[in-house]
């Protein structure tokens, strides 16, 4: 294990991202929700056998609690707001929502819950900021770093032909991106995710 990957680890990975992302989205067979949990998990897991100081970004307090309950309640506001306004501009927005809630079709809501709360939650985030963001920001600065990690995070749901979601997935990753930034801790952003996640998708759908 190395406390740093290296470009050739940020941009392998970057890569296998696409790829596995592409496999989730694109490819019709299997279960999309497991599907994109073990790639998530894969990312994590090489995540943390290419950089070894990643449990660094790990510190759990009263206060990280109490942060991700309120960030994801902030970002859930955010898309309630995002929802209205979507559905007023664009007329496609009702179909590419219903769409994205569509990919849980047939699989049991505790199955989707549990998935997205202990897999694909706190892998994402172990990926994608505390592996490909801090990564990034080390080389390219903190602001850099920080519009390019969101941007790969965006930009690996094209595959999904789903414009709504590219959106959604920008923002969400802006507001990670930038709680991660600000905080340094993947605790509380582990937290914002897991939850925010598994309230949209199982609990208070925004269909």
């Amino acid at each position: 294990m190395r406390e740093d990957p290296g470009w050739r680890g940020l941009l392998f990975l970057t890569a296998l991202a696409f790829g596995l992302w592409f496999w989730a989205f694109a490819v019709p067979e299997g279960n999309f929700w497991v599907k994109i949990s073990l790639s998530a998990a894969v990312l994590a897991t090489l995540s943390r056998l290419l950089q070894r100081d990643l449990s660094l970004s790990f510190r759990f307090a009263t206060r990280d609690l109490i942060l991700g309950l309120c960030a994801a309640a902030i970002l859930y506001l955010i898309f309630m707001i995002g929802r209205t306004i979507s559905l007023h501009l664009f007329g496609f927005a009702r179909g590419q929502i219903g769409g994205i809630y569509a990919k849980g079709t047939g699989t049991p809501s505790w199955v989707i819950a549990l998935l997205l709360f202990f897999i694909t939650g706190p892998s994402e985030e172990i990926f994608w900021r505390g592996f490909l963001q801090r990564g990034f920001q080390k080389r390219l600065g903190n602001g850099t770093g920080y519009l390019l990690a969101t941007a790969l995070y965006a930009g690996v749901h094209i595959c999904s032909m789903n414009f709504i979601l590219v959106g959604a997935a920008a923002v969400a990753g802006a507001f990670w991106g930038a709680l991660y930034w600000r905080t340094e801790n993947l605790s509380a952003v582990i937290l914002s995710h897991s939850i925010w996640s598994t309230v949209i998708f199982t609990t208070l759908p925004l269909q």
